[in-house]
């Protein structure tokens, strides 16, 4: 039977896909919305998708899943990853997933299927996100919440100086916690007794 006024469908949901909000992969069609990592639901593109038969994922995911194992494979050269993906619906052992998609949805809310394991930046307590990461002192910052704690300064990497988990500017840092005395910390002149 003919498909009468719509497009192809969708291989995540089923459902029409129009011209206008489709995103192919490996000759199937997917809503922008439903063009999901099957693991661990992160938004996907075409160059962080990676498809497997009739299954997408991000890069991370498939080589967790599908790539090589042991020593010298995984985070870098001459580590063990120990991460068996199971957090992620990744049984690596018995090498079947666990269903990633349910047939009913048993949470609706699109801000529920986001990742929570997210950095919290020391400042302001809010999630810190890749595109504003900035690593001061060891931590996660926002690139606005990157400044010196007493004057406010904006910071970068040749003038940040931490102490006790907070950030200063090379100056403010040398007033409070620098060297005192002649010669250090503003003062200029000897004080005479009289």
């Amino acid at each position: 039977m003919p498909n009468w006024g719509g497009g192809a469908k969708c291989g995540a949901c089923e459902k029409t896909v129009y011209h206008a909000e489709e995103i192919q992969c490996n000759g199937r069609s997917f809503h922008k919305s439903c063009f999901l990592c099957m693991a661990c639901r992160k938004a996907l593109d075409s160059t962080t998708v990676a498809a497997h038969e009739s299954e997408i994922y991000c890069k991370t995911c498939y080589g967790r899943k599908y790539g090589p194992k042991g020593v010298g494979f995984g985070q870098g050269a001459g580590c063990l990853s120990t991460d068996t993906g199971d957090h992620l619906g990744l049984n690596l052992q018995q090498g079947s997933p666990k269903p990633a998609r349910p047939s009913t949805p048993t949470n609706t809310s699109k801000f529920a299927k986001k990742m929570v394991d997210v950095d919290k930046c020391p400042r302001c307590g809010k999630s810190v996100y890749a595109a504003e990461k900035i690593m001061g002192g060891g931590k996660p910052w926002h690139k606005t919440c990157f400044r010196c704690a007493i004057c406010g300064k904006s910071l970068e990497s040749t003038n940040v100086t931490d102490k006790d988990g907070e950030l200063y500017c090379k100056v403010c840092y040398a007033k409070n916690f620098g060297p005192k005395g002649i010669g250090f910390g503003g003062l200029t002149q000897v004080e005479k007794k009289v």
